[in-house]
């Protein structure tokens, strides 16, 4: 891990000239400095299904759906879209709409985006299960195929970005940047997108900033914002943000520590917002390998006992981490994901009771009275390898001997979509809908996208029939009632431990004004700062 650099390396002071801004327009126009634990990791807007990357990248791409303040579903560069038979869906494409470099988006590169995100290495495919083509009905219109009715289409659209065909032939990168291959292509590092900004600058590990596109097409709206410049830091010391903040060389921070958010509260120079967490985090284990990699336990894998999962499980204090470490701003959750998911049954958010003697009771009766060991991999920001210390302690003291191994963001995360972890804890923000989340976490595993995030490779095939039929039933009531199947099967079955759902919470200087979505990203288009004398 390398050290952290002075802040005034980190913030060089800089005179924004916005040449290119609105008539009149220059004093409206601020910059925001905002600062966060982790860096977006890449450009390339399908290359990653990862929320510290969404929250920058569709800044300056755009989706052919988007959300509204109040987080539902709203035209995005498509106007409208209407299911023109049982399985193809037409989407009317917004006119007047240009990429960053001057060229008009057209038909041909939505299919093109289409198209990318659906083939391998794109993150993304997992979304777009079932869809069999593209193709443009003229120069704002397309029609996608399916391979069975899908009622909810268009919301699985939202993170699919909208890209250049020209520009990515002409850069070559037709093709999603191999993430977890550690390639780099020219779509890293540079961008042309269509949304309200640009890429000025990504400096990995430091700073990505972004200036205000002034020929977006949605300036106009009423709820937009007035940033010229936006800088996102990275700056993974929790004292160093704060400190930032506090001197006011960042004006916001998205993951101010827990342990500092009361005191932030009493602070008269810093406003809080604060959202319930519509993700979550996990615990993943490895139940694909016959043989626990790393282990002392030697040609058995403990983790495909029930019995053990379970033991990990109610081993866990999980309301004791919450009080300890996260300050009370969680909230213990026994369900795979939040009642706010469609389908998701309040019911299922009680736990299994903390009991550590049934844990060992469980342990020796699948054939482990003595333990094993095993190494548990994290992610090293503060808040979630102090998360993961507690957990190894605890269940080191009941006798899986658990060794804490914390990596940076761009080691870490590819374990976690290739399942090289034995045992991993991750976080998921869902949609509204569930069964891309489904798909992504329950599936079983394939080329095509299914699984693309199940860490421990589980695999059940009732399952995978489930959230299959899920996807092509256009009865909604139908619909939601499978989902609640798939939850409590899995509930039983237990892939992974659910955990916690965080109260997000971001600290801002008081002249900054936000909507707050519960999916942790900040939507900049509508961010405003107020400028003396305003």
């Amino acid at each position: 891990m390398h050290l952290l650099r002075p802040l005034s390396r980190w913030l060089p002071r800089l005179v924004l000239c916005l040449a290119f801004a609105l008539p009149g327009a220059q004093a409206q126009t601020p910059a925001l400095r905002i600062a966060s634990a982790f860096d977006p990791q890449t450009m390339d807007p399908q290359a990653l299904a990862l929320l510290y990357h969404s929250r920058v990248v569709f800044q300056i791409y755009e989706s052919l759906v988007t959300r509204d303040q109040a987080f539902r579903i709203e035209p995005g560069l498509a106007l409208a879209w209407k299911m023109t038979g049982p399985t193809t869906w037409r989407f009317e494409l917004r006119p007047g709409v240009v990429f960053d470099d001057g060229q008009p988006f057209t038909a041909d590169d939505a299919v093109f985006s289409i198209e990318r995100a659906l083939a391998p290495p794109s993150q993304r495919a997992f979304q777009l299960e079932g869809v069999t083509a593209v193709k443009a009905l003229g120069p704002l219109a397309i029609e996608i195929d399916l391979a069975h009715p899908d009622a909810v289409l268009p919301g699985k659209l939202q993170f699919i970005a909208m890209m250049s065909r020209a520009w990515c032939e002409a850069h070559g990168v037709t093709r999603a940047q191999d993430f977890n291959g550690q390639q780099e292509t020219y779509a890293v590092r540079h961008a042309d997108g269509t949304g309200p900004f640009k890429l000025l600058r990504y400096e990995p590990d430091v700073r990505t900033t972004l200036v205000r596109n002034p020929a977006w097409w949605g300036w106009a709206d009423k709820r937009s914002g007035n940033l010229g410049q936006v800088d996102f830091v990275t700056i993974k010391s929790d004292a160093t943000r704060l400190a930032a903040l506090a001197s006011g060389e960042v004006d916001f921070v998205l993951d101010p520590p827990f342990q500092d958010v009361a005191r932030l509260q009493r602070d008269p120079r810093i406003q809080l917002l604060q959202i319930a967490d519509i993700g979550e985090q996990y615990l993943g284990f490895d139940q694909a390998r016959a043989e626990l990699t790393g282990s002392d336990v030697k040609g058995r894998n403990p983790f495909k006992d029930l019995r053990v999962r379970r033991a990990v499980y109610q081993a866990i204090n999980i309301d004791l981490i919450i009080a300890k470490v996260l300050r009370g701003l969680a909230v213990p959750t026994g369900a795979f994901l939040s009642p706010r998911v469609d389908g998701a049954p309040a019911e299922l958010d009680r736990r299994l009771p903390y009991d550590p003697a049934k844990a060992k009771a469980l342990l020796a009766e699948a054939g482990y009275g003595s333990g094993f060991s095993v190494t548990l991999d994290c992610v090293n920001v503060a808040w979630r390898e102090a998360v993961c210390q507690a957990a190894a302690a605890m269940l080191t003291q009941l006798g899986i001997r658990t060794t804490l191994r914390v990596s940076p963001p761009s080691q870490f995360f590819p374990k976690l979509s290739q399942a090289t972890a034995s045992f991993i804890e991750f976080g998921w923000s869902p949609n509204p809908d569930a069964w891309s989340s489904l798909n992504a976490l329950f599936h079983s595993w394939s080329a095509g996208g299914a699984g693309v995030f199940n860490a421990g490779r589980y695999s059940n095939p009732k399952l995978d029939a489930l959230i299959d039929a899920i996807r092509v039933e256009p009865d909604l009531a139908r619909r939601r009632a499978m989902v609640t199947q798939v939850l409590r099967d899995a509930a039983a079955d237990l892939p992974y431990v659910p955990l916690y759902r965080r109260t997000l919470t971001w600290a801002m200087a008081k002249k900054v004004s936000a909507v707050q979505w519960p999916d942790d990203t900040v939507e900049l288009r509508w961010v405003k700062v107020s400028t003396p004398g305003k």
